[in-house]
């Protein structure tokens, strides 16, 4: 297994596979309604038009569990999941109770920012400079800035290459097909 790979928990790879599969099983049925109740194995809740709904807007795919789930995935194979690791931290990071933002902002500074983080992400000096003073007084906004940057990046970047991968299109293929 790659590197990369590693970094991703198990469950979202065993995730993607399963979504692979079951919209490829899915897809090949005539009936493309998915029962009420769900099977014993079934582990993943899908609708059918899902994959069609992703390519709308990198909001849409990010607003899906599902769809952000292979958007990591993909982002793993690509040797960028920290790009989305980072945007995920900080969400996280805006509901984080008062008394552990400082830690908290930096594990995410050391994790992804510092010009010795292991994940770094791909970020101006400019915007490195203001996170880093804003931490210094942490808040719920700190990291917006570096945020936005590597949500951008990921918009214009990430997004049309995940739209133009071998597993979306197959996706979106069998589903217009099917």
């Amino acid at each position: 297994m790659c590197r990369g790979l590693d970094s991703l928990p198990i469950t979202c790879l065993e995730r993607a596979k399963e979504l692979k599969a079951l919209f490829g099983s899915l897809l090949q049925k005539s009936d493309h309604s998915i029962p009420g109740q769900a099977k014993k194995n079934d582990k993943v809740r899908l609708n059918v038009n899902e994959p069609l709904k992703w390519k709308e807007s990198f909001e849409k795919l990010l607003s899906s569990q599902n769809g952000l789930c292979l958007f990591r995935a993909f982002l793993v194979s690509e040797f960028s999941e920290e790009n989305i690791a980072f945007y995920l931290a900080c969400e996280d990071y805006r509901s984080t109770k008062s008394s552990k933002l400082v830690a908290k902002a930096k594990k995410i500074y050391d994790e992804f920012i510092g010009s010795d983080a292991p994940r770094e992400v791909n970020l101006d000096h400019l915007t490195k400079a203001i996170t880093k003073e804003n931490i210094e007084q942490p808040s719920v906004s700190c990291f917006n800035l570096a945020q936005a940057k590597i949500y951008t990046l990921m918009d214009k970047d990430c997004y049309p290459r995940f739209l133009k991968s071998s597993t979306y299109l197959e996706l979106t293929r069998k589903t217009k097909t099917g």
